[in-house]
């Protein structure tokens, strides 16, 4: 087993390589919009390895973008082979990572929140500081 360390550098080096041959190797016509990998889970056996991707637009288009990218993955593997030294490349598993598109929605949210008055917070520190 390797230990955190070294996966994670892992982890480091194959999320960098697997965004650069998506944006140079891979011509699927499903890959459109922005896609972005945001990060790779090694397993502790460097067998396998989860990539997480992010990808802008509506529920189709991300399910049609996932699959574009998970027929990719073979080709992905072999490409990887010549570009990272391990002895075993990981099989890659694609998931859908929704976490910037929570984050647009929890801002979204925020922003609709009423904002306080001025002289609402104000008189509320004025009779505070009474008490």
């Amino acid at each position: 087993m390797a230990d955190r360390r070294r996966i994670e550098r892992v982890n480091g080096v194959l999320r960098e390589e697997i965004s650069s041959l998506m944006s140079s190797q891979v011509n699927d016509p499903r890959l459109k919009g922005l896609i972005t990998i945001t990060q790779v889970r090694t397993a502790s056996d460097l067998r396998t390895a989860r990539v997480y991707v992010s990808v802008m637009g509506n529920e189709s288009v991300r399910q049609e973008a996932l699959a574009g990218i998970q027929s990719s993955a073979t080709f992905l593997r072999r490409e990887l082979r010549g570009r990272v030294s391990l002895r075993y490349i990981p099989f890659l598993k694609f998931v859908l990572d929704d976490a910037m598109m929570e984050a647009d929605r929890l801002m979204r949210i925020m922003d609709d929140l009423p904002l306080p008055d001025a002289s609402e917070s104000g008189g509320l520190a004025a009779s505070a500081g009474q008490s």
